[in-house]
C-alpha cells in the first residue's frame, strides 16, 4: 500500500513553485548535478513546469538542449566513424592483388599491329637469305 506524497516532497527544490509537475523531480535531479537520473525521469522529453520561475524553466531547457545537442554529436561522431571504416576497408580490399591460379601461364605482352607487321616482315627477310 501507497502512502500519498506530502504537498512539501511536490514542490520544486529550485524554485519552491508547488504545481504538481513531473519536471520538479527532473529539476531536483539536475540541483544534485545526478544527469543520469535527470535521464532516467525523462529529460530529453521534459516540458518545464509553467508555475516555475522563469529561471527555473530556463535552467531546465537548457540541460535538455544541451543533452540533446550531444546526444546528436555522438550520434555524428559514431556514423563518421563507421563511415571512415567503411572507406578503409574498401581501400584494403581494392589494394589486395587478384589471385592468380598456380597453373597459369603469364600472358606474353601483344604487340601493336604495325610492329607485328614490321617484324613479320624482318623475319621473313631473315628466312629467304642464303644462310652461309
Amino acid at each position: 500500500m501507497t502512502m500519498p506524497v506530502p504537498a512539501q516532497a511536490l514542490a520544486c527544490r529550485v524554485c519552491g513553485c508547488v504545481a504538481d509537475h513531473a519536471a520538479h523531480a527532473i529539476a531536483a535531479a539536475l540541483a544534485d548535478d545526478d544527469v543520469d537520473a535527470a535521464i532516467e525521469l525523462r529529460l530529453l522529453d521534459a516540458a518545464p513546469c509553467d508555475a516555475c520561475a522563469p529561471g527555473c524553466r530556463t535552467a531546465l531547457m537548457h540541460a535538455r538542449d544541451s543533452r540533446l545537442r550531444a546526444f546528436a554529436a555522438r550520434q555524428r561522431f559514431r556514423a563518421r566513424n563507421a563511415r571512415l571504416q567503411r572507406r578503409a576497408e574498401a581501400r584494403a580490399a581494392a589494394r589486395v592483388p587478384a589471385r592468380v591460379p598456380e597453373n597459369a601461364q603469364p600472358e606474353m605482352p601483344t604487340l601493336p599491329p604495325a610492329a607485328a607487321a614490321a617484324l613479320a616482315r624482318a623475319k621473313a627477310k631473315a628466312a629467304s637469305r642464303d644462310p652461309r
